[in-house]
């Protein structure tokens, strides 16, 4: 399956992925193709029966759907599409407020996932741990600039994208990575408390 991006409008369809289990049963699904609710149990450490419930809810929604092959709790499943967006400047407040939750479980997915990652890499080959990396920066951007960076770096990953579906193309030693970038303006230190019309203490 070609990298496919989905687009959520709904926020109805934002609630129904917005769950630890559903995101773990769909990210599991992308890197490692089509698999039974048992065989997504077996990884996500959950019964079979909870991973099945979770998967309707998914089909339901349009994220995921019946693999060839199998039936009954030993078909497969895979996902619809590799990747997910949303949020417009011009969506309405309710679909705002399913984006951020969504947003906000991600984030926190990922940043325990690399709070976990930094714990085992001490135990990595030294490539590795010299290539597990984190960077932090403020720069003085126009918002054309802060879209044309962003755009550059989302660029970069999707470059590698391809080798999902073509696993052939992974070089000899590739193991999946997990990435994490956000460019947005910051506001807390943007203007001193009297610009932003705030009290001094």
């Amino acid at each position: 399956m070609a990298y496919s991006e989905r687009k959520l409008s709904d926020p109805r369809t934002l609630r129904a992925v917005a769950h630890p289990v559903r995101l773990g049963i769909m990210e599991h699904l992308a890197v490692h193709g089509p698999m039974t609710a048992t065989e997504l149990a077996a990884r996500l450490d959950e019964k079979p029966s909870n991973c099945s419930w979770h998967l309707r809810k998914l089909a339901e929604h349009g994220f995921v759907e019946e693999a060839e092959g199998g039936a009954g709790r030993k078909r497969p499943w895979q996902v619809v599409s590799q990747g997910m967006r949303w949020g417009e400047v011009d969506e309405s407040p309710e679909l705002a407020l399913a984006g951020e939750a969504l947003s906000q479980m991600m984030i926190e997915r990922e940043v325990a996932r690399f709070a976990s990652s930094r714990d085992r890499s001490r135990g990595d080959t030294a490539p590795w741990q010299e290539a597990s990396t984190s960077s932090q920066s403020m720069l003085w951007l126009t918002a054309d600039e802060l879209n044309e960076i962003n755009l550059a770096v989302r660029d970069l990953l999707l470059s590698r994208i391809d080798r999902f579906e073509h696993p052939e193309r992974r070089p000899e030693g590739a193991r999946i990575c997990a990435f994490v970038a956000w460019g947005v303006p910051a506001y807390d230190v943007e203007k001193a408390p009297a610009e932003r019309g705030e009290n001094d203490a």
